[in-house]
């Protein structure tokens, strides 16, 4: 259930705001509170993330979710695979449109010519 997108997305927004609660980063991420719940528990199972708790000012524990060195590597390495993948697909996206527009360039100079058929 700890899929390489959310497991990314939690590392990055707790790297920044390490004191946001479960519903936050639910909101956030636009995914479930049991899911956030799941994936801390299985990032803190792998030693990317470390808890703290502490008391704030209302009396309640609050918690604070710290990157170990082993989960800030994790995110840097996840950061280089997402690069390259958004890479690829911009290049194979750049082609298609650029065979689009080509083929629309073809079809405007058939249709003035009168050779489309309608």
């Amino acid at each position: 259930m700890l899929d390489e997108t959310t497991h990314y997305s939690l590392l990055k927004t707790l790297e920044e705001n390490p004191g946001l609660s479960q519903r936050d980063l639910a909101k956030r991420l636009g995914i479930s509170l049991g899911k956030v719940n799941y994936c801390l528990n299985a990032l803190v199972e792998k030693g990317s993330l470390k808890i703290n708790n502490f008391r704030n000012s209302d009396n309640k524990l609050a918690y604070a979710y710290l990157l170990t060195p082993q989960g800030i590597e994790s995110r840097t390495r996840m950061t280089v695979e997402f690069l390259k993948h958004k890479v690829e697909e911009y290049e194979r996206l750049r082609a298609e449109i650029e065979e689009l527009q080509h083929e629309a360039t073809l079809l405007a100079k058939k249709d003035d010519a009168g050779m489309v058929d309608r």
